[in-house]
């Protein structure tokens, strides 16, 4: 398959590879929704990876980005990916406690390093604001965002420009006010989270 542009063909690769699941899931945010992206069933194909990691590294290739940092545990492929199609190092945030995220195993931004940020899947926000504070924490500059797919519900503002291959913007619920819950309909929680 040749480069990808278009958002039929990315949306493609998602459904060819059984990424997109329609239920009733428990999000990692805590909220509930009729749909949910399972990336892995993308990042286990390498030409996929690859061809999505692309479009971000273009995207940002004039940008003299020095590092890409992702969050565990997709992040680790898209920091990887992305980071050898740039030219530069890839490293990983991973989880500490319950609202944080550090670099561990001899990871560390230099002060100034211009860091790119990647991720699989844009809902909330709170993964790449948790990678955001431990780059700007060590004096690492954030100089994008690139996600798989931004499903958030309404736009987010990170202050810095986010890139993303897909945009699908997907109905979240409350707990409290999801009509999956009201129609008993057996919640899953997926991923390994």
């Amino acid at each position: 398959m040749k480069g990808v542009r278009s958002i039929e063909n990315i949306e493609e690769i998602f459904e060819k590879s059984g990424a997109i699941l329609k239920g009733h899931f428990l999000l990692t945010s805590g909220l509930h929704s009729p749909v949910y992206w399972e990336k892995f069933r993308v990042l286990q194909f390498p030409n996929y990876t690859e061809q999505l990691c692309r479009l971000i590294a273009n995207h940002f290739q004039k940008q003299r980005v020095q590092v890409v940092a992702g969050p565990t545990t997709g992040g680790i492929i898209l920091a990887f990916e992305v980071a050898r199609q740039l030219g530069v190092r890839g490293i990983f945030a991973e989880k500490e406690g319950a609202h944080e995220r550090a670099f561990r195993r001899g990871f560390s931004i230099n002060p100034g390093e211009r860091v790119l940020i990647v991720d699989d899947i844009l809902t909330t926000g709170s993964s790449i604001r948790q990678v955001m504070t431990a780059v700007t924490s060590q004096g690492g500059i954030v100089i994008g965002i690139g996600v798989l797919v931004d499903r958030s519900e309404q736009r987010i503002e990170f202050g810095v420009p986010l890139f993303s291959c897909h945009r699908a913007e997907t109905i979240i619920y409350t707990p409290q006010d999801c009509p999956l819950c009201a129609a008993k309909i057996p919640l899953v929680k997926p991923g390994g989270g």
